[in-house]
C-alpha cells in the first residue's frame, strides 16, 4: 500500500532524547507548548509509544499524566488523543459516543463505517482491554432498530476483503437491491444491511455500477428515497466509504468547520486518525469538492497552538499547489463519470390537491379577504397546497363567480414577504421567471446572482416562455432589458443563455474530447479570448454532453474545471460559468447551496428564498431537501424554521414556506 500520509517515521530517532526535551519542556512554570507540539507531531504513533516508555523509565513518571496537568482545553484532547495507539484511540471515541445520556451517532458511524477488518478488531479488543466491557454490547444497548443492526455487523470486522470478483454475484446483489428499495413498496432493509455490511470493496463498486443501470439512478440516491434517519445515514456512509474513503474525510471535515462553531472532537478525531494513512489525498479531495484548501479552512476556523498542531498534522496548503494528486485526478474523472450515469429522479413537495373544486377555493379565499381583518392561515393552506396549475384555476374562477381579481385583492390584504411569496405562487411560472428578471435588473444595482440563477437553470422552452412573459409584461424585450444593465463578456454569456437554444441530447464522446482539448488550449490563452470559448462551449452544449466534457478534461489536464474557473476569471463571468458547470454536475445540490446562503449570516435574502422555493417546489425541491442535508447537517425544513424567525413576527410567512418545503428529513 502507498503511503499517503503527512506524518511519518522521523529520522535519526532517539526516544530517550525526545523524553527529556519533553521533560524539561514542561518542567518549572508555565509549559513550552511550540516545542512540545512541534516534537509530537514530528513523530510517528509508533515512535510516540516508545517515547511513552522512554519517559517513564528515565524519569519515572506517565507522560500522558504529565501532558492532561500541562495542557488545557482543545489543545490538551488534540496532544493527548496524538499519545493513543489507533485502536485504542478508536475505542475512547465509541466509549464516549455511547456512555452517558445521549448517544453520538455521528462518531459511530463514521468510525465504523470507514475502518478495515484489521483496524475494528484491534478496536474491540482495545475497547475490551481499556473499559473491560464488550464494546457490541455496549453499542447495542444505546442504540435501536435497524441502525444497531448494520453497526453491529460492521463490528464482526468480517467483511470480505478479497479483490476476486463473480461477475454473476455482482448482477445478482443489483437485481437484489434494487427489489429491495425502489422496486417495491416499502423497503427490505436486511438486504441492503448484508449486501452493504459484508461484500468486499470491489465488488460493491461494480455492484454499484450495476445498480445504476438497473435503476436510472444511484446507490445514494435510492438509500436517501428509502431509508430515514441515522439508518439511513449510516448506509450513505458506508456507500461513501466503498467509493472513496478520503472523499467521505473530506466531507466530514468540512461539516465539523462550516457555519457557527467547530465540532472539535470531530476534527480532532479525523486529523488523528488519517494523518498517518491518506490526508494527502483528503486534501485534494477536499479541495476537489470545495475550492479551498484544509490547511486554510483550518487556519481560518482555529487559532493558537491548537491551530499550529492541526495545521502540522494536514501537511501543507493544497491552494499553492495547481494540479491534483494522481489519485485525486482519477476520483474527479470517477465524479464526473457518476454524475454522467446517474439519471436523478426528479420529486417535487407539492403535488396537486386531491378532490380540487377551483369554485370552493375561490369562494374560500373571497371569505378570508372579506370584511374586517384577514384570515391568513386559509389563504395560506389553500395556496401553498394546491399545484399551480390549479391556482391558475382558482384565479380564474375568482373573476368568473366574483368579478374581482384574485391578484389585487391578495395584495391589498397581505403584505411583506408574506404578500410576495403568495403572489409568487399565483403567477404562472413563465411570468413569475419573467418578474424574478425585471426585479433583479430594476432600480440602482442588479443582482447578478439571481440573473445567473434563472437562466442557467431553466430548460429551453422554460426560458422561451419567460421570453414571452416578459414582453407581455413589460412591453420590452428580456435580450434588451440584459443589454441595457449588464455589460461585456457577462452581458454576452447573458444573451447566449436567453436564447434558450441550448442543444439537447446524449453526450458525443468524440466530440465531448475535442471539446475538453479546446477548453485546455484556452487555458493558456488571453482572459478574453478564454472566456470566449468557455462561453461557446459552456452555453450552447446540452448538460448530458458537458457532464463527458467535463470528464474528459480532467483527463487533458489533471486539473478540475471548477478550479481553472475559480483561479483563472474573476467577477459575474467567474459566477455564470460556476453556476454552469454546478448545475451540470448536481443541479438539486447547486440550489441547496444557494438557499443556504441567502439564509445563513446576518439577515435572509428573501428574494433568493422565495424564488427558489416557489420555482423548485413542483419540480425537484424534494432533491434539494436530500442535498441541503447532506451537504449541511441540518435540515432544510429546521433552517428556515430557524432563520426566519427574526424577521417573521407573525410566523405567516414561515409557516408557508414549511408548507413548500414539505416535510422534515
Amino acid at each position: 500500500m502507498v503511503f499517503r500520509g503527512t506524518i511519518s517515521d522521523a529520522p535519526d530517532f532517539d526516544p530517550s532524547i525526545d523524553a527529556e526535551i519533553l521533560y524539561n519542556a514542561m518542567k518549572g512554570i508555565g509549559s513550552d507548548k511550540e516545542t512540545i507540539l512541534d516534537l509530537i507531531t514530528s513523530r510517528s504513533n509508533a515512535q510516540r509509544q516508545e517515547v511513552i516508555a522512554a519517559y517513564k523509565c528515565s524519569f519515572g513518571q506517565d507522560l500522558i499524566e504529565d501532558l492532561k496537568y500541562e495542557l488545557t482545553g482543545k489543545f490538551e484532547r488534540l496532544i493527548v488523543s496524538l499519545m493513543r495507539t489507533p485502536p485504542y484511540h478508536d475505542a475512547k471515541e465509541i466509549h464516549d459516543a455511547v456512555k452517558g445520556a445521549g448517544t453520538n451517532e455521528r462518531c459511530l458511524i463514521e468510525v465504523l463505517a470507514s475502518r478495515n477488518n484489521k483496524q475494528i478488531q484491534d478496536m474491540v479488543a482495545a475497547y475490551k482491554d481499556a473499559y473491560g466491557r464488550d464494546i457490541e454490547e455496549d453499542v447495542i444497548a444505546d442504540t435501536s432498530g435497524h441502525f444497531k443492526k448494520m453497526l453491529v455487523v460492521l463490528l464482526q470486522g468480517t467483511r470480505d476483503e478479497s479483490r476476486v470478483v463473480d461477475a454473476d454475484l455482482v448482477q445478482q446483489d443489483a437485481q437484489d437491491l434494487y427489489a429491495a428499495g425502489e422496486e417495491k413498496w416499502g423497503t427490505d432493509e436486511a438486504t441492503f444491511i448484508m449486501i452493504l455490511g459484508n461484500r468486499s470493496v470491489t465488488h460493491l463498486r461494480m455492484v454499484f455500477d450495476e445498480y445504476e443501470k438497473i435503476a436510472e439512478m444511484s446507490i445514494e440516491d435510492s438509500i436517501k428515497n428509502e431509508l430515514s434517519g441515522d439508518f439511513e445515514r449510516l448506509m450513505l456512509a458506508v456507500v461513501q466509504c466503498i467509493r472513496s474513503v478520503p472523499m467521505f474525510f473530506a466531507k466530514r471535515l468540512y461539516k465539523s468547520m462550516k457555519g457557527l462553531g467547530t465540532a472539535d472532537n470531530t476534527l480532532i478525531r479525523i486529523m488523528i486518525s488519517r494523518s498517518e494513512i491518506d490526508m494527502l489525498d483528503i486534501r485534494e479531495c477536499f479541495r476537489l469538492r470545495y475550492e479551498k484548501s484544509l490547511y486554510n479552512m483550518i487556519k481560518d476556523d482555529t487559532s493558537g497552538d491548537y491551530k499550529r498542531t492541526l495545521l502540522n498534522l494536514c501537511g501543507g496548503d493544497d491552494d499553492l499547489a495547481g494540479e491534483f494528486f494522481p489519485e485525486a485526478a482519477q476520483i474527479a474523472y470517477k465524479m464526473w463519470e457518476l454524475s454522467a450515469m446517474t439519471k436523478v429522479q426528479l420529486r417535487p413537495t407539492v403535488r396537486p390537491a386531491d378532490d380540487f373544486d377551483s369554485a370552493a377555493d375561490a369562494q374560500a379565499l373571497r371569505k378570508a379577504m372579506k370584511g374586517f381583518g384577514t384570515d391568513e392561515d386559509a389563504i395560506i393552506d389553500i395556496v401553498a397546497q394546491r399545484s399551480n396549475v390549479q391556482r391558475q384555476e382558482i384565479r380564474q374562477a375568482f373573476k368568473s363567480l366574483l368579478g374581482r381579481d384574485l391578484m389585487k385583492d391578495l395584495k391589498s390584504e397581505l403584505s411583506k414577504n408574506l404578500e410576495r411569496l403568495i403572489i409568487g405562487l399565483m403567477l404562472t411560472p413563465a411570468e413569475f421567471d419573467a418578474k424574478m428578471m425585471k426585479k433583479a435588473m430594476e432600480g440602482a444595482g442588479t443582482d447578478e446572482h439571481a440573473l445567473i440563477e434563472i437562466l442557467v437553470t431553466r430548460k429551453n422552452e422554460e426560458i422561451q416562455a419567460m421570453n414571452a412573459a416578459y414582453r407581455e409584461g413589460y412591453k420590452k424585450s428580456l435580450e434588451d432589458a440584459i443589454h441595457s444593465d449588464t455589460s461585456g463578456h457577462f452581458c454576452r454569456i447573458l444573451v447566449s443563455l436567453v436564447q434558450g437554444a441550448r442543444e439537447e441530447g446524449p453526450a458525443d464522446v468524440e466530440r465531448a474530447c475535442a471539446d475538453a482539448q479546446e477548453l485546455a488550449d484556452a487555458c493558456n490563452a488571453e482572459s478574453d479570448d478564454m472566456e470566449m470559448k468557455f462561453m461557446s462551449i459552456l452555453c450552447t452544449r446540452s448538460f448530458p454532453h458537458l457532464r463527458r466534457v467535463f470528464q474528459e478534461f480532467v483527463k487533458c489536464t489533471n486539473k478540475d474545471i471548477e478550479q481553472i474557473i475559480k483561479k483563472e476569471m474573476s467577477g459575474d463571468v467567474k459566477n455564470a460559468f460556476y453556476a454552469i458547470v454546478r448545475s451540470v454536475k448536481n443541479q438539486p445540490s447547486y440550489f441547496a447551496d444557494r438557499l443556504y446562503k441567502a439564509m445563513k449570516g446576518l439577515g435572509t435574502d428573501d428574494r433568493a428564498l422565495i424564488r427558489i422555493m416557489v420555482s423548485r417546489s413542483e419540480v425537484d425541491l424534494f432533491n434539494i431537501r436530500k442535498e441541503f442535508k447532506e451537504t449541511h447537517d441540518v435540515s432544510l425544513h429546521e433552517f428556515i424554521q430557524v432563520e426566519t424567525m427574526i424577521g417573521d413576527t407573525s410566523g405567516d410567512y414561515r409557516k408557508t414556506l414549511l408548507i413548500l418545503c414539505g416535510g422534515e428529513d
